[in-house]
């Protein structure tokens, strides 16, 4: 009885309130919710696609940074983002640092991609994209482009690890000696006799002939 009690008292409060007689305020009830939930499918926004296999392997979190030691700008080239199984590497002031997780900036494709895997402290300091600039040489910089120079090498020493160092090459030109050669070089003319002249020994042996003959004529007369 109390439901039948609880149905009869909300009919004849939808029809006080609405005006409607049951049956049609349900109906028009389930209509405007039809019409919501095909209104909100319209605008709602798509769903992600499914994750590919491709997009996890980029994901993939980078390998801890490897220690080169000393190596020569040649081999730096070696690590300028072309291959991708191997660190992105950048040296400012022959100090190399592993930039892989800012590949976007220094990888291929990037903005800043001409620097990756090379000594870049002449073309930071200048600001410049050309490639005579892409050097460690900083010779003849001013002082507000080695400024600019520091304040990149302090940026790279707080965000990026140093991995490594470029070693520099001394050429030796032709027809020089080392050290070593012009000593030997030197010992040897010390110990040539000198040929402007006769030597001293030779001189001295002929006085002392000389006055062994005297001394001998000298008592052949007494």
């Amino acid at each position: 009885m109390g439901v039948l009690d609880l149905w009869e008292t909300l009919k004849e409060a939808i029809t006080a309130y609405t005006g409607l007689s049951p049956v049609t305020f349900f109906t028009v009830l389930a209509l405007a919710l039809t019409f919501y939930y095909v209104v909100s499918g319209l605008f709602a926004p798509p769903p992600p696609p499914p994750r590919t296999r491709d997009y996890e392997e980029e994901t993939e979190p980078l390998p801890p940074p490897v220690q080169l030691g000393e190596i020569t700008e040649e081999e730096l080239k070696l690590y300028d983002g072309s291959d991708p199984k191997k660190p992105l590497l950048m040296a400012i002031k022959a100090q190399i640092y592993d930039v892989s997780h800012s590949r976007m900036f220094y990888g291929p494709g990037g903005p800043y991609a001409l620097f990756a895997g090379k000594d870049a402290s002449r073309a930071l300091a200048k600001m410049s994209f050309e490639e005579k600039d892409l050097t460690g040489d900083i010779t003849g910089l001013g002082p507000f482009e080695l400024d600019a120079l520091q304040d990149w090498e302090y940026k790279f020493m707080s965000k990026y690890v140093k991995v490594g160092t470029v070693k520099k090459t001394v050429p030796v030109t032709d027809g020089s000696a080392t050290p070593g050669e012009i000593s030997e070089a030197t010992n040897g003319d010390a110990a040539k006799p000198s040929d402007d002249g006769p030597s001293e020994k030779p001189v001295a042996e002929d006085e002392n002939k000389a006055k062994d003959i005297r001394v001998v004529g000298e008592a052949v007369k007494e």
